[in-house]
């Protein structure tokens, strides 16, 4: 058991000591809006002026992500449709917490999720399919994508759906939807990197 859990713990090192900016959790519809996360898994803050997102038209400079300005190590980010102000209120987020709203390039049950960097070359990009094994169905619960897989391009299939109280610490909004949005994934694989010395962990919470 010891051995199983310093090869994961090396692993998650290993991705993390090469990591900046990915994407962490996503939800393709909801009752409170589809929602994406991107967290800084690096160890140094990263600025996302000039950033962008787009789905699988792959076209950077689509949808601006500078309004989120600095991002610090540990911290997480949100992109969604829902207005910034109802997205708070039906996820219970503080101000702490870096909010998009009114996304209008909205993702589909299969889609990609592509995050460009400044100069416009892809910093993470995900694609998924349920009905072709590509991860779970993203609708009313999101994914958290697990801290060893981060780097992947194509979702997989055995990643669970989120529920209430899980390892990431799930919760319901107020329209029944499940998920973490804004809270630092994993936190017990998180605390190991930390514990190396390769991140700075700033929990986010709601209040």
């Amino acid at each position: 058991m010891r051995i199983a859990l310093a090869m994961v713990v090396v692993t998650a090192v290993s991705a993390a000591a090469n990591a900046g900016m990915e994407i962490t959790e996503w939800m393709y519809s909801g009752t409170n809006g589809e929602f994406m996360e991107f967290t800084n898994v690096g160890a140094s803050p990263i600025d996302m002026t000039g950033w962008s997102y787009d789905d699988d038209s792959r076209i950077p400079g689509t949808v601006s992500l500078s309004a989120f300005g600095v991002v610090q190590p540990g911290e997480s980010v949100i992109l969604t449709e829902a207005a910034e102000a109802d997205f708070r209120t039906a996820w219970g987020l503080g101000a702490s917490v870096k909010v998009i709203g009114g996304l209008t390039v909205n993702l589909g049950r299969a889609d990609e999720i592509n995050l460009f960097d400044a100069g416009n070359a892809v910093a993470d990009r995900l694609a998924y399919n349920d009905q072709a094994g590509q991860g779970p169905r993203t609708q009313y619960k999101s994914c958290n994508i697990p801290a060893v897989d981060y780097g992947l391009t194509v979702a997989s299939g055995s990643w669970p759906l989120a529920s209430v109280g899980d390892v990431y610490g799930s919760w319901q909004s107020t329209g029944g939807d499940i998920g973490s949005p804004g809270r630092v994934p994993e936190p017990a694989t998180l605390a190991f990197l930390a514990a190396g010395g390769l991140l700075t962990l700033r929990r986010r919470n709601r209040d």
